[in-house]
């Protein structure tokens, strides 16, 4: 079974996935008028904004917070030790790469996402890529195979891994038994996904936040007690980036493949940028200003807090400590542990277990959001089906937590491309829909007004959207 999900991870990843990431990033890029970089300086004005709360939905920080509980996983600490070990040093470099360019495909999946966006029977706001599939492509078999795709993905396999993970760092730091492990993560989800979407918000934008910023403050000061090591590493990341340091011996066009294709694997599985799962929060907020592109700005943020910030952070960790390559067969988790206790001590290997415990725990707790949200648009949203998915999603945590770690990893990979897949094709289709929506926002900005979005300029766009969707936005 290893060797098999390993043959469809080369095939997948090996070209398909890097030509159709970088391709799509790069095109949305241009299509959005380089969006992520004319509105890098709005970034704090936007997130300031996003705390205004509208009828109807999240606030906009509070989708924010959801998507980056469930981006914030074991794959910004496990998957950057992954990436650097498979990689080396460059594996960094490459998922900046990633994050950089897959903020013009985050804006993008995330605008369409509030534009084709309806209210489920309580008045809350739904959609993702299911719903701009079926509304924008008028495609509601590809939405129901994103669905089906997605389902399995946040249902199943990514909380296997999140629960891998932690498993493996408290029993690496606290000799905790998996099983003890499986039953705690077990209990604390259920008890969180019974609030609903409306109280997981309120819960994540207040934990996510704070979880973020102890493992970024601890990795600041580390990095600034052996400051002096910094510039080498940097000179490093770039130059295994490019397979220079190994360009003697011969190895260059392997060592390059090898870092580019760690970096982007990696830096998507964190970042999720493209991969069809942030637009599902994304869709929840009643945006503020009322514009679609204003939630793909916010969760543009999301992207650049994910990678160029906490990967960057685990990676100095792991690069400070030299630990580019597996210890006698240790990787993941356990690799950033024994990184962190040769810095900081002892007391290192514990840090890492509780903040990996929060990590995983918020994704998980997420991830069954996701899959929930999409239970709704394949009309299987009965109680019945509800408490099943959350049983099935109950289990999978208590196994992942038994699960070796390469099969979970090769699973989630697999999967992630499917899903990737689908979600990029999607996209790219409606390209056109999404430089009407940058460009209808831009636009509305050089003249100094709040953006609002009006759909009766419109007309084609309109006649797809769901009738209580934008009707009562206020026109200016």
């Amino acid at each position: 079974m290893p060797d098999f999900l390993s043959f469809i991870n080369d095939m997948l990843w090996g070209s398909v996935m890097i030509y159709l990431l970088l391709g799509a990033g790069m095109w949305f890029t241009w299509r959005t008028g380089y969006i992520q970089f004319r509105y890098v300086r709005q970034f704090g004005k936007s997130l300031k904004g996003s705390f205004s709360s509208q009828e109807g939905g999240l606030t906009s920080f509070q989708a924010l917070c959801t998507s980056l509980a469930a981006r914030v996983g074991s794959g910004n600490l496990a998957g950057v030790a992954l990436a650097i070990t498979a990689g080396g040093p460059g594996a960094v470099f490459w998922m900046w790469v990633s994050a950089i360019i897959g903020m013009a495909t985050s804006f993008a999946e995330c605008s369409l996402a509030q534009l084709y966006k309806e209210r489920d029977s309580q008045g809350q706001f739904r959609g993702g890529p299911a719903w701009y599939m079926a509304r924008g492509l008028g495609m509601r078999w590809m939405g129901v195979l994103f669905s089906l795709f997605l389902l399995l993905a946040y249902g199943l396999i990514f909380n296997t891994v999140q629960a891998n993970s932690v498993a493996l760092a408290l029993s690496y730091a606290f000799h905790l038994p998996a099983f003890i492990t499986g039953l705690g993560l077990v209990a604390l989800t259920l008890l969180c996904i019974m609030r609903g979407l409306r109280g997981v918000a309120r819960l994540l934008q207040w934990v996510v936040p704070f979880m973020a910023l102890i493992w970024v403050i601890a990795s600041v000061l580390i990095s600034l007690w052996y400051v002096e090591q910094l510039p080498v590493i940097l000179v490093r990341i770039i130059r295994s980036a490019f397979g220079w340091q190994e360009a003697a011996a011969g190895a260059v066009g392997y060592t390059l493949s090898q870092a580019l294709t760690s970096g982007i694997q990696r830096g998507m599985f964190s970042n999720e940028a493209g991969l069809g799962s942030t637009p599902n929060a994304a869709a929840a907020a009643a945006s503020f200003p009322p514009h679609p592109a204003a939630q793909g700005i916010v969760q543009m943020i999301g992207v650049f807090v994910d990678t160029m910030v906490i990967c960057t952070a685990s990676a100095m960790v792991v690069l400070l400590a030299g630990h580019e390559t597996s210890l006698n067969g240790i990787a993941g988790i356990t690799l950033v542990q024994h990184a962190m206790e040769d810095l900081i001590g002892s007391g290192g290997a514990s840090f890492v277990a509780c903040v990996v415990l929060l990590f995983a725990f918020t994704s998980i707790v997420a991830n069954y959001l996701y899959a929930e949200n999409n239970l709704f648009f394949l009309q299987l949203h009965t109680p019945r089906n509800i408490w099943l998915l959350r049983a099935v999603t109950l289990l999978m945590v208590m196994a992942g937590t038994l699960l070796s770690l390469p099969v979970v990893w090769q699973l989630a990979d697999v999967i992630m491309a499917l899903m990737a897949i689908t979600n990029l094709t999607a996209i790219l289709l409606l390209s056109p829909v999404v430089r009407i929506i940058a460009s209808d926002y831009l636009r509305q900005r050089k003249l100094g007004v709040r953006p609002v979005f009006d759909p009766a300029r419109y007309p084609d766009i309109k006649q797809q959207l769901a009738p209580e969707s934008w009707d009562d936005t206020p026109h200016q």
